[in-house]
């Protein structure tokens, strides 16, 4: 069985592992040394390891030596029928060593142009094809220098080499530059190396797209087209707010996958995966930067099948192993089967999260997939979202009406705009005042008006020895086996014992008690004691496709919904 190695194994590169092992070979993932001895850079490697645990099959792990040429030697004994990098910051030492070992892989004389965002601008330029204004700096006096002679109005400072738009800043003006620059040059990079070049580029302002393609000897083919939405913060972050595929070509858009082409011929790729990112406004498409290594964001295999019947990762093997299936593929041209999303979701502001409750939420989608979201066990620290590396997690979503998966991708970020404790809760319901009394006194006149909708079932913490209707507790609940037109929901001082996630939980089971055309009530006396109070009710009702009901005079401070 020959041995494959995968260079620093994370995110989409996982699926290596997998189908490695399909094609009867056995994967073996090379560990690289710490960029330094800082702590990002420790805590890097941690995160590394940490990737580890989430590869379901066996594989061998063997370690960088101390020297390149040490390293070399252990590869070498293993016999490699091809080594590839799994993450950005294994291609120049997975390249290295393939080219050394006299391996099926992209030459080394092109590995800046393949790595660093400056030196891809400059091969495009040499070879006639759009690029971007651009200079590398060392201070802030160069930054300033270069600013000013350009006569440059936008910008975009970023790191020479990064990823993930860890340090990429989104300038106006000459003053946001220079805020820019000091504050970048102050950062770690994704991988904990200090931060010593930035690249200065005029910025160009249009719609963001990703070319994902495959090589096999110097020929190309697309494995996926996805659109970036991105939204641009305060502080001059392009933040990640959800990936989408594009299934069928628009205008321009084959005009795209042609110019990704020709980036390709020039920066001299000849096998493995290229995730391109692009930009496209009035002028046509313009190279943002590529990296040479499969797309991020750990895009799940069963995911990728579903929406175009391959996974980058097993296309990128056929460009080594299967040339007649590279071929065949590539003649096929480009069909997907159903819609693919990936939504990162952004943290508002500093917090710390006790619970997530997304991921109980996240399940009711029609176009759910998966969540990546951890099951918080102990309170986890979020810091206000800037770029990818500090999203609040992801939910992937999937599905064949476009329609659908729009819907759903517009529930997730009303709930991140109006209700952000269902996604991460910080349990703030410390404040809410009980009044027994009140609350029986409004629980009993609800049950009189309702009357006439139908049978009734009050989910209460306290048994009414006056009203005829059916009666549960919370704890009690699967014991009822029937629906009913009507459900009153009166829990208050047991919801303050329970954090966000199993409050989620316990209300959606409370909803499937409700008969198709029927409804729900929930009191403010109950709402309250929710997450995000009545807009987090609200919430958890359009998860499930209630319609929220008008108000009803008399019935004030009420959340009404209809099942349908």
């Amino acid at each position: 069985m020959r041995n494959i190695i995968i260079v620093q194994c994370m995110s989409t590169g996982k699926n290596y592992v997998q189908d490695i092992i399909d094609r009867n070979c056995n994967p073996v993932v090379l560990e690289m040394n710490p960029f330094g001895d800082s702590e990002d850079a420790l805590a890097y490697q941690e995160e590394v390891k940490a990737e580890y645990e989430l590869i379901e099959n066996d594989f061998d792990l063997i370690y960088e030596k101390d020297t390149y040429e040490e390293t070399l030697e252990m590869v070498r004994e293993f016999d490699p029928l091809i080594i590839v990098p799994g993450t950005e910051d294994g291609v120049i030492l997975a390249t290295r060593l393939a080219n050394d070992l006299d391996l099926l892989c992209n030459p080394i004389e092109n590995i800046d142009a393949l790595t660093l965002k400056d030196e891809m601008q400059n091969r495009l330029a040499e070879n006639g094809l759009r690029s971007i204004k651009g200079k590398v700096v060392r201070s802030v006096d160069e930054a300033i220098e270069y600013y000013d002679a350009e006569g440059l109005d936008g910008v975009v400072v970023k790191p020479v080499y990064s990823a993930a738009s860890v340090g990429v800043r989104l300038c106006s003006n000459r003053h946001e530059m220079i805020e820019a620059v000091k504050e970048v040059f102050n950062l770690t990079g994704v991988y904990g190396n200090e931060l010593n070049e930035l690249v200065i580029q005029e910025r160009i302002n249009g719609q963001e797209y990703v070319v994902d393609t495959v090589s096999c000897n110097g020929i190309h083919r697309v494995t996926m087209i996805w659109k970036y939405n991105k939204i641009e913060t305060a502080e001059g972050g392009n933040i990640y707010d959800y990936d989408e595929t594009v299934n069928e070509l628009g205008i321009g858009e084959s005009e795209l996958v042609e110019y990704a082409y020709d980036v390709a011929d020039a920066l001299g790729v000849k096998y493995g995966p290229v995730h391109g990112e692009y930009m496209v406004d009035e002028n046509g498409p313009v190279l943002i930067e590529v990296n040479c290594r499969p797309h991020g964001g750990s895009l799940d295999r069963k995911f990728m099948d579903f929406i175009s019947g391959q996974h980058e990762t097993d296309s990128a093997l056929d460009s080594y192993l299967n040339p007649e299936k590279f071929n065949l593929e590539r003649m096929k041209g480009y069909h997907l089967f159903a819609q693919g999303v990936v939504k990162s979701f952004i943290v508002p502001k500093d917090l710390i999260a006790k619970s997530s409750p997304m991921n109980s939420i996240g399940v009711n989608l029609k176009s759910f997939f998966k969540t990546d979201l951890n099951p918080i066990e102990s309170p986890k620290t979020f810091s206000k979202t800037q770029d990818l590396e500090t999203d609040g997690g992801t939910v992937y979503l999937a599905h064949e009406d476009p329609n659908q998966l729009q819907r759903d991708i517009d529930f997730i970020r009303d709930l991140e705009k109006r209700a952000f404790q269902l996604v991460l809760s910080e349990e703030l319901r410390d404040d809410v005042v009980i009044d027994d009394n009140e609350i029986s006194k409004g629980i009993e006149s609800l049950m009189n008006e309702i009357k006439a909708y139908g049978t009734s079932l009050l989910v209460t913490e306290n048994v009414f020895d006056n009203l005829n209707v059916s009666q549960v507790s919370i704890d009690d609940l699967n014991e009822i086996k029937g629906t009913f037109d009507c459900v009153v929901i009166n829990l208050n001082k047991s919801l303050s014992d329970m954090n966000a996630d199993e409050i989620a939980k316990r209300f959606l089971d409370i909803f499937d008690k409700v008969k198709f055309g029927g409804l729900i009530f929930i009191p403010k006396t109950t709402y309250d004691f929710m997450p995000n109070s009545r807009l987090g009710a609200e919430a958890l009702l359009k998860v499930l496709d209630f319609k929220i009901e008008l108000p009803i005079h008399k019935l004030n401070r009420m959340v009404i919904a209809s099942k349908r």
